[in-house]
Parts: C-alpha cells; sequence; structure tokens
C-alpha cells in the first residue's frame, strides 16, 4: 500500500513547554509545522509544582511573551495565585510566580495550538530521524509511517528512555504513566550524539479533604496581582492561598531509618540530581543539623482534589512515603493520591549544539528543553521559542536568532549551554546574567518587542504600544532631569512631611528622586506632567533615575563585552596549530568552536593569557600569516 505523506517546513517533536512554543514560533513565521505528541491529553502538562515563574524563571517567561510566545498568556488563564518576589530588593530580581489551575494550563495551551494557523497537531510516537548528506529530512514514527520536514526541533523532555523509580520498583515511562521514548534515544546515539543521564522527581499529590489546613500558616495571593502577559487585560480566575508547614525530628528519622530503601540512596539512580532543588532524602543526609524543612501545600487546580507537596519529593516506597507524609503536623490523616517519585532520563550534551540550538552533527535538527540538559518550564519554553525561529529562520533562509547576554536572560542561558556545557540539571538563576539590571522584567517587551515584529512574532499593535512606553519615558525623564525645584515653604513642608530633608537650594527633580524616601509618585505631587503618561512609563522613570549609576556601570560593560563578541573566530581555523594554549583548551576549543573571541572568553579553564594568545592567532589567521611561535 502506498501512501503520499505531506511535506512540512519543520517538524517538533514533543508537545510539552518547549514544543508548544517551538511549533506555535515557526507556524507564526509561516513555515508549514507538525507538532507530534505521545499523548495529546498531556499537552503542556505540569508533572512536577503547578506553578510558572519564580526567581529568575520569571524574568524568561517575560522575554517569551516579548517575543510572541505564548506561556504568559496560557499562565494568565490558568493562575489561581500571583505573588511578586524580591520586592525587597532592587527592581534587578523581581519575578511573578503564579500558582495554576495545570489542568486549565494544558487544556487552553492545546486550544492555542489547534486553532493556530500553519499547524497540525498529532498523536504519534517517533522512532527515527531521516538523514540524507548528514541532514535531517523527517521522521519516522511508531507504525513505520514517514513524515517529511526541512527541518526537525527535539523537545522531548525527560521521555528519551525515561524510568521512574518509586523504592525498589521501576517502570520505563517519559512521566509516570505514560510511555517512555526508548527508541529514539537508541537511534541519537547511533547518529553519534553523546547521551548522558539526569535525574529529577516529583512530591506526592494530597488529598485536599484528609488534611487539617488550620495547622498551617496561609499564603495569600498578591493583593494587587499584575498579570503576567504583557497583552492581558485583567485577572479572571478566583486567587486560591497556598498553605506553609514544617517537617520535624521525627520526620527526618523515618528518613534515615528508611534510606536504603531510597530509589537514590539505594543504588537504583545513576542520574545526576540538581543541587539546588534537593529531593527530601537528599536534605536529611546533607543538612544533618537542620530541625525542620519547609512543606508548602499547593491546589493543583480550582476543580481538582489534589494538593501538591512541595517539599517532600522523594523515592522511598508507598509505605515509607505514608509514614512521612503523616509525621508532618496537620497531614496525619493525609491519603496520598499519586506516589512521589524519582525518574532518570537521557539527555544530550549541550556542548554538540551551535548558539542556534541546531546541532553540530546534523544540519537542520534542533533541540530544545529538557534534553539539553536543562530543568524547569520556563527555562524549556525559551529554548523552545529560540529553537522555533531558529528553524523556522533556517527554512526561510534569513539571519539566525541569537540574543547576546547583555540583550536577554535567555541569551545568558543559552551560551551556557552550548559554551560551559552541564552535567547537572541547569537552572536559571539572577546570578548567572552579569547585566541582570537591564535585563529586568518590567522593561522585556521595551528589549525584545521590536525583534519579534521584525520576525513576524508579534503585530503592530504591540510594536506601537513599545514604542510608546519608550517616547513617553524618554520624554518624561529629560523633563525630571531639566525640571528644578525651588525652595518653597510647600515643598519643603512637603519633603518633610515624606522624611527627607528640606531643600535651601534650587534642586532639580531627578536629585530629588534619588532620595530614598521618596519615589516618581511622591514627586507628581510637587511637579506633575503636563500630560498624564502611563504607569509603564513611570516605572521606567523611576528605576532609570534611582539607579542611574549602576545602570551607567553596567552599560559601560557591555561595551567591553561586546568588543569581544565582535571578534568572529572563522569556521576553518584551527586551534591545534595554536601555540601557547595548553592542550585541554585546544580540546575543549575544537569540541565548542566557538563562534566569537567573546564566546571563547566564556570557556571553563579560559585564562586572560590563553585569550591573548588566541587573539593574536585570530588576527593572524583572518590576515593569511602565520602566527608566531614560541621560538620565534
Amino acid at each position: 500500500m502506498t501512501f503520499k505523506t505531506k511535506r512540512y517546513d519543520i517538524i517538533v517533536i514533543g508537545a510539552g513547554h518547549a514544543g508548544c512554543e517551538a511549533a506555535l514560533a515557526s507556524a507564526r513565521m509561516g513555515c508549514s509545522t507538525l507538532l507530534l505528541t505521545i499523548d495529546m491529553d498531556k499537552i503542556a502538562t505540569m508533572p512536577c509544582s503547578p506553578s510558572i515563574g519564580g526567581m529568575a524563571k520569571g524574568q524568561l517567561v517575560k522575554e517569551i511573551d516579548a517575543l510572541g510566545g505564548q506561556m504568559a498568556k496560557i499562565t494568565d488563564s490558568s493562575a489561581i495565585q500571583y505573588r511578586t518576589l524580591n520586592t525587597r530588593k532592587g527592581p534587578a530580581v523581581h519575578s511573578t510566580r503564579t500558582q495554576n489551575d495545570k489542568f486549565l494550563y494544558s487544556k487552553n495551551m492545546k486550544t492555542a495550538l489547534e486553532t493556530a494557523d500553519n499547524l497540525n497537531l498529532k498523536q504519534a510516537m517517533v522512532q527515527d530521524l531521516m538523514i540524507e548528506d548528514n541532514r535531517v529530512t523527517g521522521i519516522i514514527d511508531q507504525t513505520g509511517f514517514e513524515y517529511k520536514a526541512k527541518a526537525v526541533v527535539i523537545a522531548t523532555g525527560t521521555f528519551l528512555r525515561g524510568t521512574v523509580h518509586i523504592g525498589s520498583s521501576k517502570t520505563e515511562a517519559g512521566r509516570a504513566g505514560e510511555f517512555a521514548s526508548v527508541k529514539l534515544a537508541r537511534h541519537l546515539s547511533e547518529l553519534g550524539f553523546t547521551l548522558g543521564r539526569m535525574k529529577t522527581g516529583t512530591p506526592p499529590r494530597l488529598h485536599a479533604d484528609s488534611i487539617d489546613l488550620t495547622q498551617f500558616r496561609v499564603h495569600d495571593s498578591d493583593k494587587d496581582p499584575k498579570p503576567f502577559s504583557y497583552s492581558t487585560s485583567g485577572i479572571i480566575n478566583p486567587m486560591l492561598p497556598s498553605y506553609m508547614g514544617d517537617t520535624n525530628l521525627n520526620t527526618h528519622g523515618i528518613v534515615r531509618d528508611n534510606l536504603r530503601f531510597s530509589a537514590l540512596y539505594g543504588g537504583h539512580i545513576k542520574g545526576r540530581s540538581a543541587r539546588y532543588c534537593p529531593s527530601f532524602e537528599d536534605k536529611i543526609v546533607k543538612f544533618p543539623d537542620r530541625e525542620s524543612h519547609h512543606v508548602i501545600l499547593e491546589y493543583e487546580g480550582m476543580e481538582s482534589k489534589e494538593i501538591y507537596a512541595s517539599g517532600l519529593g522523594n523515592s522511598l516506597p508507598l509505605e515509607i512515603q505514608y509514614k512521612v507524609v503523616r509525621s508532618v503536623k496537620g497531614l496525619e490523616e493525609a491519603e496520598i493520591m499519586r506516589p512521589a517519585y524519582a525518574i532518570e532520563y537521557d539527555y544530550i550534551n549541550p556542548l554538540q549544539l551551535n548558539p542556534t540550538l541546531e546541532t553540530k552533527r546534523v544540519a537542520n535538527l534542533f533541540m530544545a528543553g529538557q534534553i539539553n540538559g536543562t530543568s524547569g518550564y520556563e527555562e524549556a519554553g525559551a529554548q523552545g521559542i529560540w529553537a522555533g525561529i531558529n528553524a523556522a529562520c533556517r527554512i526561510l533562509n534569513r539571519e539566525p536568532f541569537i540574543l547576546d547576554r547583555s540583550q536577554a536572560y535567555m541569551g545568558v542561558m543559552i551560551d551556557d549551554l552550548v559554551t560551559r556545557g552541564t552535567n547537572e540539571p541547569y537552572r536559571m538563576f539572577t546570578s548567572r546574567a552579569e547585566y541582570r539590571l537591564l535585563l529586568r522584567e518590567d522593561n522585556a517587551d521595551l528589549r525584545l518587542t521590536e525583534m519579534a515584529y521584525d520576525l513576524g512574532l508579534v503585530d503592530r499593535t504591540a510594536l506601537a504600544f513599545s514604542k510608546e512606553i519608550q517616547e513617553q519615558t524618554q520624554n518624561e525623564m529629560a523633563r525630571v532631569q531639566s525640571t528644578v525645584i525651588k525652595p518653597t515653604p510647600e515643598v519643603n513642608a512637603f519633603l518633610s512631611s515624606k522624611g527627607t530633608n528640606p531643600i535651601s537650594n534650587g534642586v532639580k527633580l531627578d536629585q530629588l528622586l534619588k532620595r530614598a524616601q521618596l519615589d516618581y509618585d511622591a514627586l507628581l505631587e510637587i511637579s506633575p506632567p503636563d500630560q498624564p503618561i502611563h504607569e509603564r512609563a513611570r516605572q521606567q522613570v523611576e528605576i532609570e533615575i534611582k539607579y542611574e549609576g549602576y545602570i551607567k556601570r553596567q552599560i559601560n560593560e557591555i561595551k567591553k563585552y561586546q568588543d569581544l563578541e565582535k571578534v568572529n573566530i572563522p569556521e576553518s581555523f584551527d586551534y591545534i596549530k595554536v601555540h601557547g594554549l595548553s592542550n585541554e583548551l585546544r580540546e575543549k576549543l575544537n569540541q565548542i568552536l566557538p563562534k566569537s573571541l567573546g564566546q571563547a572568553s566564556r570557556i571553563d579553564g579560559m585564562t586572560p593569557a590563553a585569550l591573548s594568545v588566541l587573539m593574536v592567532a585570530i588576527r593572524a589567521f583572518q590576515s593569511r600569516k602565520p602566527p608566531l611561535t614560541n621560538k620565534e
């Protein structure tokens, strides 16, 4: 029997958070796209925490949104709690976090995919890639059916040879109750990719009616929650609280007495786990002096009785999980609806990727999400939109889409992955971003919307709004910096009422704004603008003025950084022939093949002296003169 299969521009494998963003981005750029998933009822599911955002992760979500992505919009449509983190610190580290109805999140993302132009959604398990002349040309599913494509994005999450562990019991699964992708993992290995093994996990889900919530501290949503997406006009769902409690010495004793039964400590798990998100067994072993650890209870949905018990993730047998859970005050009668488990899975060493997330080994093959060694929905979504855009750029013969470390958090993440690699689940932190004062949540759209418009990912309305905020900000900055406030009795009385010193001479408005006791809204009582300006512009003015010195310092640092980034390294450059570099550095440079001197400078082990040697060699190569040797 002969079938005539449809040819696509791009095929995306996996409909998790990475795959959804990749497929939507490529489709919005005009490429015919096919999104394949093992289970269409589990699209963009939340197998771990029912939340989006958090420290540094919130910045990633805002950037996805600024680039026309879907995550922030779906978050707003399913959010049941909003909290802004780090509000007592500066704006560089303010981060939004939501608690979500995970069932509504998945449902609304599926609707977005099903109604998108240029996008087909199908259920299938991919087993093989079709390769011709070292270039991917399509995929073959478990039935032997072929789908042709010019580019492929692999976003398989934890499904590559996924294995779920509960005590000594182990099951091949991408998530609990779902098929693992074994043959595709084997096929990637046969193609020559270096695969590693990682481990993550999830806590038990408890029945809400079996919990005494009066024994927990209530954490309500922010009183005036702000939507995640720049395009969301308002909050639509009722806000639900979360609850915080604590483990105790009895809880810890139960774990210590039963460590040998844990999959993690019983020798069943070989994959690397994340240091920053340890399982409960890890906490007990690594922090033996702690008398308690937090337990946070969160609703998984508005119409669900399932409660996510954050902090109790483990890989113990179910009977011991019951003992652990019921030792916590308020959980004495708790019923476990779904047990905690650990999961091991294969990942691809990201040093095998170019900055576009295209593989170096196979042309037009891109990878995004946990397959690249990352952890988290937000990191996955950011890689997904990055890979989807670059796959589309390849098909459309456009320049690659690459943001550097001074432009976006996602630029920091991608650079970290392809330059340094990772041997443990990579998570985004604000501390990883050198220029975080310029890469804030509040200005992601101002940084990225114009690029998104040029790519065809957002409409003219979004671009016009961004430009309007920028123009209002610039005009108001000029007014604030030029307006002189005179020392009238009324002015000084106002300043005294705010707890700050009166003035004896004329002072420019921006100097008053730099005082810790005053904010922009307060100064409107002294000198309001002729025309009202948008709240977003007012926010930008206050940040730009109050942090002016720090911002100028980071801008100067960026100029130095960009000087190194401008020194491109030719593809044919041979690091082995460069004298003055250690053998270890030569091997790393040959493996990573940095695109610029800036990228080379961030490789582990690179020293200022080695960088100078490399710069001289590159310039000699570009001028077609042999570089000087040590003897010369």
